[in-house]
């Protein structure tokens, strides 16, 4: 029979116990090992059975073992301390607080929007990597001292968990998820009330939803649940699986993440007294909609959509993760017309301007669709990709909003992620380096970039750290061995056929990991182009290899899931079952084990698809050597002491052949140079070699893969600089501001470069000597408009055979006859200045005119730029020597 009705029953905790409960109620316990060895020591079998989640713990706790807990004297001086260190953890200042005490001006909040967030286990609202680089950005946040206020949706079937059939084929299934079951407290108003947020829909319908919080260490997550009784069947559903559901369901998942999130965090505000938020990050285009939201607030004001653009842009930051187009949400124009204007959200903003802002208008786009990538891009003063080349293939993919710019100049930076190092580095190689320094609190200190306490790993003894990897290596093949036998059970083994999995892996053979997603571009199957070579490898008489696979197809993704069918069928292979084993449902408990447990990590996408790879990261961190194709954050920090790199084949045509080329390179390293240096032995038993690679990874590669590192450069390079172009762009300033975009972008067709002329005494015959000058003069028309509108440019630098310059540089070119010009007899204004010839070989330069305004982020943000034409003076280039 099943209940008609479900409720939780919470357990009453005595008096002296009542700690416990904080505790548990705020995630740094997810991070920090002493507050997760007090949670096991109230009962270690319940520990484990409720999987390190201290809320189930406390659930299931006897009344009996509580009892004797609450007379327990030395327990009750650790559960002290433990509450203690939050309570300081909590109120004390950190980083952030510093610099700003130094006069930094760091906005007093920040929002951060993201559709997924992995912060632990315990709160699976998380598909990948997105959802935990976001978690590890709160931590990182958290730890700084960084004031953010982060806002998600809370999905009540999460994401998929992941089984296999009989044969092969991936299963999905999507537990019921009760949020008084998980870590979590409603938002109520003064009066006890749950706290709402309401759209307005087509139809006169409404979408309401409340608002749950997490802690996660000093930063509140606010998550909407549109599970309400007051809703529809249909608006129900809304938060009901991550990435579920069609184009009109995504559409008002992102509706309620972007405008239903400002509103959440308006009442969160008013009800707490926390700072509002000076700076809004968008992480990824699907939380784009709250730039619109924050326009609507400023139309209730009184000022135009245009200056409230321009006010919402200076404060708003964005940015991108997928380096593919298809990674995008593209929505048809019609439906989010439907939801828009006086029958839908925001009756204050034109539906036509909203389409505005998501109209793919450059060459080559769509304009019937909605990008939310574009709009995020529109509404965004300040945008970035996520590693050194993801970055530079955004500003390709990007490229058509900035027309005439060349794509290094589009103004999307580059902040390459990090990964949360309390998280994710295993408390054995914790402990490993604060016994070294004798640290009471190693977990702040690996969360900051830059730590003196990394340096710990290069006076540790290389028979202790062998030691320690091989303790992780065993902890691993337990592990799979667990997991292998629940899987085969769910696909409907007997236990009597299972004894085999006793014999699954060898905690003293080379161990390789592979475990992500399963999009086609990162190749879960390279490593099967050539089988009989994998089960040379893999059955090698001296030097074997064995390997653990996971990763989740989407549940939409056939493609995806015969990938993974294809691996499970060769990891079922008896020859070769007990060296390949692929773990269904990856996740961030498996990952607790396998990051640390592994001696390489693989990872073999089709370059540059991957925007940056985070799992890397976090093996790096534990020891682990990377074995990865250059891409993503690999591409910028790869050096021999710390992996290998994978030759890629970028040059061919035929996909096949490519996949055939680096697999072949794949099969080589593995051969010639991995597994002859994990297995060259000293005199005492011990790969010396290999040691060394892992001591120079956590000494060197360890401080630069953090969170903390990343965070403190979103804040120097991104917040901070928000925050002022907010706090200047008042409502008159807004105005001037708009008003002057209009007259600039009406004005620009009459903008010219009429002239050009260059003089040199040392230039003859096309060629000019290294270290001499040009002198250059342009005349230039600007129509209506002024000197101070624009900027005059020379543009310099090498030049290929089609006279396209590269490697660029800039040199200002100013007025003559004073700071504001005077024109000639013709209307013309002219400028001049000087060009340092400082390259030799083929040089070229030309000019243009660019808008330029105080308040312009970058020079390219209208999109506009002249250049001479061909009937344009002199304008060519000069040969160099």
């Amino acid at each position: 029979m099943k209940a008609i009705r479900r409720f939780t029953v919470r357990p009453v905790l005595p008096e002296p116990l009542q700690p416990l409960s904080d505790l548990a109620r705020n995630l740094r316990w997810s991070w920090h090992i002493e507050t997760r060895e007090l949670f096991e020591s109230v009962d270690p079998a319940g520990w484990r059975a409720a999987d390190g989640d201290p809320v189930r713990l406390l659930g299931a706790v006897s009344a009996a073992r509580l009892a004797e807990l609450a007379s327990d004297r030395p327990f009750l001086e650790r559960l002290a301390a433990a509450a203690g260190d939050l309570d300081a953890y909590l109120h004390g200042e950190r980083w952030y607080q510093e610099r700003d005490g130094d006069g930094a001006e760091l906005p007093a909040a920040i929002g951060y929007f993201s559709p997924e967030f992995g912060v632990t286990a315990a709160l699976p609202q998380y598909s990948g990597g997105l959802g935990i680089l976001a978690g590890d950005h709160l931590k990182a946040a958290s730890d700084l001292g960084v004031p953010l206020v982060a806002v998600g949706l809370l999905y009540r079937h999460g994401y998929f968990r992941q089984s296999l059939s009989r044969d092969g084929w991936q299963q999905e299934q999507y537990p019921v998820l009760d949020p008084n079951e998980l870590p979590l407290t409603l938002l109520r108003e003064e009066d006890g009330t749950p706290a709402h947020v309401v759209l307005t829909l087509p139809g006169r319908r409404t979408l309401r939803a409340r608002v749950w919080q997490a802690r996660v260490g000093r930063v509140p997550l606010l998550m909407l649940d549109s599970d309400v009784e007051e809703n529809g069947p249909g608006e129900r559903d809304v938060t009901d699986r991550l990435y579920g559901g069609g184009s009109e369901h995504r559409l008002l998942q992102e509706m309620l993440l972007g405008i239903g999130g400002v509103r959440a965090v308006r009442t969160y505000c008013r009800l707490t007294g926390h700072p509002a938020p000076e700076v809004f990050h968008t992480n990824e285009g699907h939380a784009g909609f709250l730039g619109l939201e924050r326009i609507r607030e400023l139309a209730d004001t009184g000022v135009g959509f245009e200056a409230a653009l321009e006010a919402v842009r200076a404060g708003t930051v964005f940015t991108t993760h997928t380096p593919v187009p298809a990674g995008i949400d593209r929505f048809d124009r019609g439906l989010v017309a439907r939801h828009f204007g006086d029958d839908g959200e925001l009756p204050g903003v034109d539906a036509e301007r909203v389409l505005g802002l998501g109209m793919e208008t450059y060459q080559g786009g769509d304009p019937n669709v909605f990008n939310m990538a574009v709009m995020g891009l529109r509404l965004a003063q300040r945008a970035n990709g996520v590693s050194t080349l993801h970055g530079a293939v955004s500003r390709e993919m990007f490229a058509g909003l900035w027309p005439g710019f060349d794509p290094a100049e589009v103004p999307i930076i580059s902040v390459t992620n990090g990964v949360h190092a309390p998280t994710w580095v295993a408390p054995e190689i914790t402990r490993l380096g604060a016994r070294r320094l004798g640290a009471a609190r190693t977990d702040d200190a690996l969360s900051v970039d830059g730590s003196p306490r990394w340096d710990a790993a290069a006076e540790i003894p290389d028979g202790e750290l062998w030691g320690v990897r091989k303790a992780l290596r065993e902890q691993l093949v337990a592990d799979v061995r667990k997991r292998l036998h629940a899987s085969w059970r769910l696909r409907g083994a007997e236990a009597a056929e299972l004894g085999w999995i006793d014999g699954v892996l060898d905690p003293d053979v080379l161990t390789i990991g592979f475990a992500r997603r399963v999009p086609s571009y990162k190749r879960l199957t390279l490593m099967l182009r050539d089988r009989d070579r994998l089960r040379a490898l893999l059955l090698h008489p001296e030097r074997p290899v064995q390997i653990v696979v996971a990763g989740k197809a989407h549940p939409a993704d056939d493609g995806g899931k015969r990938l993974v069918q294809e691996l499970v069928r060769f990891a079922d292979d008896p020859r070769v079952r007990h060296r390949i084993v692929f773990l269904p449902d990856y996740g961030m408990g498996m990952a607790r084990t396998l990051y640390p447990g592994c001696d390489v990590w693989l990872n073999n996408p089709l370059r540059p698809l991957e925007a940056c790879g985070t799992s890397g990261m976090k093996a790096a961190l534990n020891g682990c050597l990377n074995l990865s194709v250059l891409d993503g954050w690999w591409d910028e920090w790869f050096e021999p002491d710390f992996g290998w790199a994978i030759p890629t084949a970028d040059g061919a045509a035929d996909e096949k052949r490519r996949d055939e080329l680096e697999a072949n390179a794949l099969y080589e390293l593995i051969e010639d140079r991995v597994a002859p240096r994990f297995y060259d032995r000293d005199g005492g038993g011990l790969p010396d070699r290999w040691i060394e690679m892992v001591r120079r990874t956590l000494v060197a590669l360890g401080p630069k893969v953090l969170a903390g590192r990343m965070v403190r450069e979103y804040v120097e390079r991104l917040y901070a600089p928000a925050a002022r172009a907010h706090r200047a762009m008042d409502a008159d300033t807004a105005t001037e501001l708009a008003a002057w975009k209009y007259r600039t972008r009406t004005l620009w067709p009459y903008v010219s470069v009429d002239h050009v002329e260059a003089v040199s005494a040392a230039a003859a015959g096309g060629t000019a000597e290294l270290g001499s000058t040009l002198s250059l003069r342009v005349r230039v028309a600007l129509g209506e408009l002024r000197p101070d509108d624009v900027e005059v440019q020379a543009v310099a630098g090498r030049v290929g055979a089609d006279d396209s310059i590269a490697d660029a540089e800039t040199f200002p070119l100013k007025p003559a006859g004073g700071p504001n010009g005077v024109p000639d007899g013709e209307g013309r204004w002219v400028y001049e200045g000087p060009l340092a010839l400082d390259r030799t070989g083929p040089y070229g330069y030309t000019v243009r005119v660019l808008p330029a305004h105080p308040l312009l982020a970058t020079s390219a943000d209208l999109g506009l730029v002249t250049l001479p034409t061909e009937t344009t003076g002199e304008g060519a280039g000069v040969l160099m020597r």
